[in-house]
């Protein structure tokens, strides 16, 4: 049967910033890909953010971001196995996706197969020049196990996903930001100064707000229209009601708080 991987957390590093945490993938040799350890790491590792880190960066040490699957790792497997397999891959990402700070995403280099279904968890994801995506594995004989059928369909939709798995196609940086892999785009080597730029400016936010928008609004924009709109109307009262919302819309009314400007963080 399937034994649940021990995280092998020399793989996977973590760096505390004040309100912001980065954790990042070491393996550089390896292209940053993933085993099953690998990923039990990065899910220990979050699981051991302290109560102060308002949102996360990841990073990849060296060239690339993850280059998927640790093929390497991968032993043969019955059904039930792989059942098994992918389902703990889930656990994680769905923690990660649904937890409780926002998730920046730097990406360069490969952005390909497990990486990118690692990526897809995350909420805003920042590509530089050398960044590209791939799916490759209808070429190594396998299928998307780790949640990518659904987050990276979500994003770039069936059609495309199913000709990346096909073909191979593989989207560089700008072609895959175009089509929605990532949000921003910046010169090669600069995707972590944006990523903590970022990061900084998010753990600013109320928490509540925060919150809301990695757990309800995916949810929201799934159901139909009636449901949705409850959804919001439910949220937004308990988001307004937390007493650190209160007091940043007193602050907006008295004119000492932050007002929207054409000056700022693009790209």
């Amino acid at each position: 049967m399937f034994a649940k991987p021990i995280a092998t957390l020399s793989d996977v590093s973590v760096e505390h910033r004040g309100a912001i945490s980065i954790i990042r993938l070491t393996r550089p040799k390896k292209r940053n890909a993933i085993s099953d350890g690998v990923m039990a790491a990065i899910g220990q590792r979050f699981d051991e953010l302290p109560e102060t880190t308002k949102a996360v960066v990841i990073d990849g040490e060296g060239e690339h971001f993850c280059a998927g699957l640790d093929l390497s790792s991968l032993k043969e497997m019955d059904a039930v196995d792989g059942v098994h397999h992918s389902r703990s891959w889930h656990k994680v990402l769905t923690a990660i996706e649904f937890g409780q700070v926002p998730i920046i995403a730097a990406l360069h280099g490969a952005v390909v197969g497990g990486g990118l279904e690692l990526a897809t968890s995350c909420h805003i994801r920042v590509a530089d020049d050398t960044t590209f995506f791939a799916l490759p594995e209808g070429s190594r004989g396998i299928f998307v196990g780790g949640g990518g059928s659904v987050r990276i369909t979500k994003l770039v939709g069936a059609q495309t996903v199913m000709d990346m798995m096909m073909t191979g196609r593989v989207y560089k940086a700008a072609d895959g930001v175009a089509r929605g892999f990532a949000q921003y785009h910046v010169p090669a080597g600069q995707a972590l100064a944006k990523a903590i730029e970022l990061a900084e400016r998010i753990a600013q936010n109320a928490p509540m707000t925060n919150y809301a928008l990695m757990h309800a609004l995916p949810r929201i924009a799934e159901q139909t229209a009636d449901h949705g709109f409850l959804m919001e109307a439910l949220m937004s009262s308990v988001v307004q009601s937390a007493p650190e919302a209160k007091a940043r819309v007193r602050a907006f009314l008295d004119g000492t708080g932050p007002k929207v400007k054409p000056t700022g963080i693009g790209n």
